[in-house]
């Protein structure tokens, strides 16, 4: 290996010799292209002695420079040397400036003489080798780039050191009892899952996850991306996925883990005229690979992808990736758990709380987190602070959420108050309405392209949503817009968000959740994410359009009851909303508990009137992070 690194460096530093004596050779050649006019000594003397002479280089051999003809122009000429002891005075007394030449030695007439052809039969070298290595170059582009991490106890991660998701490593832990013991299960005639398919939003820890699995049972992993597979060059990827596969086996027992698995692994035929391209080669080399190996070799597959919906069927079925595992966003304890191991590797203030970190953090995954106390960390060093303290901690949250606090943002008092007006009818809705999640912390402070927020924090997570909860969150959206109509008479652009997101619940409302008193239990809109470019586009509506107006009409009631709501609520209580609003202009910033005494209320909030609230007690099966998102309004 070292006489490869000494013969590699020995080319390398002959390939640069070689490229300055092409340059001194070029240059010297080009030097010469001026036109030199050869001259006799005796002429030389006698423009020498008129003045004419401008500059002079004399060397043994020589004497070149240039001279002054009748119209002025310099001409370059040469003469030879001559035994002249007082050329040297000559020159000094007519002030003509002369320097000399030293003498070639044996060296120099040699690089001249044969230098070109010295370098002619180099460069013709150096092609000869690119094209015997241009073969093997060519062969080693199909190549799989599936990095090896090769296992070392003091480097390797385990599943002590992924926080939460203990079910999902209850479930992988059966695929590190096979790589350790496989005769555990080949022994009763049982065959261990070829792939493994896990599948959950950005950042909830899957990569960590198959590297987890790799550390627990000490074999090596190999680790590569979807991406890796699809070139430009037809059969590239296919050649790809074979040289991985035959890694595998060398190295078996061991994993080979592909991140974006989707990138890849995307249904065949989408496209415009369902064509043949060189991802669904890839794809298809895939599929027969998978096929082809048998799982008693030792090696498994583990695929990660955030959208195993537009994964092919063909991949999923069994004999391929035939166990799916699902990594979902963590709870509240799980946050809790991520939040205290990535703050090991931080200094911490003993006023940290974790407990309502977690809580002030639904829908967060794994990233997010680590993100929340690196952030921390950079506040409390920008303060030169000790350690990060929950102040820091709490700022963080906010930045993740809200985006940094833009203190050059100059407003006007008026856009001021008017933007505590809206953040407060927010606030007053929501404390207002039992079904609705507890306010936290209502800010005018500007962050990134919000004006302000309204920060809302759910009691406990939630998997099931009524009908009821989604009409009081929607509520909660329009009491910023209400509050301004009621108090300034106006409308402002302030709320647009607000109102893009209320019209979208009411569409789910009706299309999706099936609680629409006109349309009934019926599903309008199926699988929205999924447009790929052809099949869907050419499959339209499924209903008429006397459906799709009732749709209209449906959304437009929902949202119109839902401000009327509001609108009720703050006109009721005037009162609480003048001085919820003016003591935010004092403070700017209002948290917890402090809300509720400003507006003087007890921890028992009164439930609305029934006729406030639409009938029904229908529920709504809803992701963590949809049904406990923030509140925020600009």
């Amino acid at each position: 290996m070292k006489k490869k690194g000494n013969a590699k460096a020995f080319r390398g530093l002959s390939l640069w010799v070689f490229l300055i004596l092409a340059a001194v050779l070029l240059s010297n050649h080009l030097g010469s292209k001026e036109k030199v006019e050869q001259i006799p000594y005796s002429e030389f003397r006698i423009k020498l002695e008129t003045g004419r002479l401008q500059k002079v280089k004399v060397s043994e051999e020589e004497i070149t420079g240039y001279y002054t003809d009748v119209k002025g122009d310099a001409v370059k000429f040469r003469t030879v040397t001559v035994d002249d002891p007082k050329l040297v005075e000559k020159l000094q007394e007519k002030g003509v400036i002369f320097e000399g030449d030293v003498s070639r030695n044996w060296f120099q007439m040699v690089l001249f003489n044969f230098g070109p052809i010295l370098l002619f039969i180099f460069i013709w070298l150096i092609i000869l080798q690119q094209m015997r290595s241009g073969g093997r170059q060519a062969m080693s582009f199909g190549k799989s780039r599936a990095k090896l991490y090769i296992k070392d106890k003091k480097k390797r991660l385990t599943f002590n050191d992924v926080a939460g998701l203990e079910e999902t490593k209850e479930e992988l832990q059966e695929i590190v009892e096979f790589l350790k013991n496989p005769r555990k299960f080949t022994r009763l005639g049982g065959e261990i899952p070829k792939g493994v398919l896990m599948f959950g939003a950005p950042g909830t820890g899957k990569t960590l996850l198959a590297k987890a699995i790799a550390g627990e049972a000490e074999v090596p992993f190999f680790s590569t991306s979807g991406s890796e597979f699809v070139e430009m060059f037809v059969g590239v990827g296919a050649s790809r996925i074979r040289d991985l596969f035959e890694k595998g086996r060398k190295n078996a027992p061991c994993l080979l883990f592909i991140d974006e698995l989707d990138a890849v692994g995307r249904s065949r035929f989408s496209g415009l005229g369902g064509g043949h391209d060189e991802r669904e080669q890839t794809l298809n080399q895939m599929l027969v690979e998978l096929d082809g190996f048998d799982s008693r070799e030792g090696v498994i597959l583990i695929g990660a992808t955030n959208r195993p919906d537009v994964l092919d069927p063909a991949l999923l079925r069994r004999g391929r990736f035939d166990r799916h595992i699902s990594v979902p966003n963590p709870n509240k304890n799980e946050r809790m758990e991520i939040l205290q191991l990535h703050a090991k590797k931080v200094k911490l203030a003993g006023d940290v709380d974790f407990n309502v970190l977690a809580r002030r953090t639904p829908g967060f995954v794994g990233s997010d987190l680590a993100n929340i106390v690196n952030e921390a960390a950079l506040l409390a060093a920008r303060e030169n602070a000790p350690a990060a303290n929950m102040h820091h901690m709490e700022e963080a949250v906010d930045r993740v959420i809200a985006g940094p606090e833009k203190k050059s943002r100059i407003i006007s008092e008026e856009e001021k108050r008017l933007i505590a007006y809206h953040e407060s009818g927010h606030t007053l809705v929501a404390l207002h309405l039992p079904k609705a999640d507890p306010v936290h912390k209502v800010s005018i402070l500007s962050r990134g392209p919000a004006l302000g927020y309204t920060l809302q924090l759910p009691i406990e997570d939630k998997f099931l949503t009524s009908e009821d909860e989604i009409l009081d969150k929607l509520t909660v959206l329009l009491g910023g817009r209400s509050a301004e109509e009621i108090v300034f008479g106006i409308k402002t652009t302030g709320g647009h968000d607000d109102l893009r997101r209320a019209t979208d619940i009411a569409y789910r409302i009706v299309t999706e959740f099936g609680m629409s008193e006109v349309l009934g239990p019926m599903a309008f809109q199926r699988d929205r994410d999924k447009i790929f470019l052809g099949r869907e586009l050419a499959q339209g509506r499924e209903y008429s359009e006397k459906t799709a107006q009732l749709i209209d009409d449906g959304v437009k009631k929902i949202v119109e009851n839902c401000h009327a709501r509001a609108r009720k609520i703050l006109e009721e209580h005037r009162d609480q909303l003048n001085k919820l609003a003016e003591t935010l202009v004092e403070r700017e910033v209002i948290i917890g508990d402090d809300i509720k005494k400003v507006v003087g209320m007890d921890t028992e909030v009164r439930a609305p009137e029934e006729e406030d609230r639409p009938a029904g007690r229908k529920t709504s099966r809803k992701h963590k992070d949809e049904q406990g998102e923030d509140k925020k309004s600009s």
